[in-house]
């Protein structure tokens, strides 16, 4: 599996809407984040590796009622601390 990120701008009014039909509908959906700033949400969703990333958003994020707008970051390697 492999993750992108993708920031949400919505309709005034419309990002906890828009959020909670996601959770609700996109399996390929990990977290929702609600932002401030020039987007409203940002998702990660973890895509398998032969999926198309940009018929993906087009079909199942853009189609979703609310969303005004997408910016998708596609990610190479995740890192984390390890602590003792």
């Amino acid at each position: 599996m492999r993750a992108i990120f993708v920031m949400i701008k919505c309709d005034m009014g419309q990002a906890y809407r828009v959020a909670r039909e996601m959770a609700d509908t996109v399996e390929e959906l990990s977290e929702m984040h609600s932002t401030s700033g020039q987007y409203d949400l940002m998702g990660k969703f973890y895509l398998d590796p032969e999926a198309d990333i940009g018929l993906f958003v087009v079909q199942k994020l853009q189609t979703v009622p609310g969303v005004k707008d997408t910016y998708t970051i596609q990610t190479f390697n995740a890192f984390s601390g390890g602590r003792a």
